[in-house]
């Protein structure tokens, strides 16, 4: 999973796939690449 910021308006979404247009205000190609959720880790004994 990763996370896309809008450039417009700062609205995140987190998805697998990098949105086409925001869902808040609508614009095309304004979706960036913010950071990436780490996956869960796992516990060592």
């Amino acid at each position: 999973m990763a996370v896309f910021t809008c450039e417009k308006c700062g609205a995140t979404i987190d998805t697998r796939c990098k949105p086409k247009k925001c869902s808040a205000c609508g614009e095309n190609g304004t979706m960036c690449k913010t950071e990436t959720a780490a996956p869960p880790k796992k516990g060592k004994k």
